[in-house]
């Protein structure tokens, strides 16, 4: 588990479950229509889900003339010896031109709602390929405490494609990204909102946990 009991920061709407934001960068990947870039997190234990509210992203300055840029949820589906991105579920609000260095928010006007004990994806595409020039996502060697750690045979998942069906495990490299949610009160537990927000503290699934090592198993063979 990377870092459960790391502290969480309650932002003015929803709180702050997962970033590696302040954790330094070692680099950058790039991001056009041709490559893709996907990150995975895991929901944790609230009965009732919760709202997305934004995500926060670390680019780096792009090269060329990039366009298009766009940042979107996924659904997570089992491919293989692996999880991969499924269905989008829409794409965010914010800059299609994160060209300059800087950390760039993207809100969901829709208020998606995230299922407990469930893994998504945060997907990074643009309108035009890498030859044109691609944007930059900042990447850096250490995990958030929101990746979900028992994709790829026990690998925590940085995936890349060229068409956005396709994928590949990178190892060793994340994509640096924060995201904001509310815990939704359960039913007659309104009041415990507060406390509601602990349960999601990010974590492997006893099911997933017991189906990655059965996985690993099955990918050793």
């Amino acid at each position: 588990m990377f870092g459960l009991f790391i502290p969480q920061i309650t932002q003015a709407q929803g709180t702050t479950y997962v970033s590696n934001l302040s954790d330094p960068s070692t680099g950058s990947s790039p991001v056009g229509s041709d490559s893709w870039f996907a990150a995975d997190f895991i929901t944790g234990t609230n009965a009732s889900g919760y709202v997305l509210n934004s995500v926060q992203l670390a680019m780096m300055d792009a090269s060329g003339s990039p366009s298009g840029f766009r940042v979107m949820l996924y659904s997570d589906v089992i491919f293989g010896c692996g999880d991969i991105p499924g269905n989008s579920l829409g794409t965010l609000s914010g800059s299609t031109d994160p060209s300059t260095a800087n950390t760039y928010t993207y809100t969901d006007d829709s208020d998606t709602t995230l299922s407990p004990n469930t893994v998504y994806y945060i997907v990074l595409t643009a309108g035009t390929a890498v030859a044109n020039g691609p944007y930059e996502w900042s990447v850096t060697s250490t995990p958030s405490p929101g990746y979900s750690s028992y994709h790829w045979g026990g690998e925590v998942a940085f995936l890349h494609s060229s068409n956005g069906s396709s994928w590949n495990n990178i190892d060793g490299t994340y994509g640096q990204f924060a995201l904001t949610a509310t815990a939704i009160p359960e039913p007659g537990v309104s009041g415990l909102l507060g406390l509601s927000g602990l349960g999601f503290l990010w974590h492997r699934r006893k099911a997933k946990a017991v189906y990655g090592l059965a996985l690993t198993f099955i990918c050793s063979l």
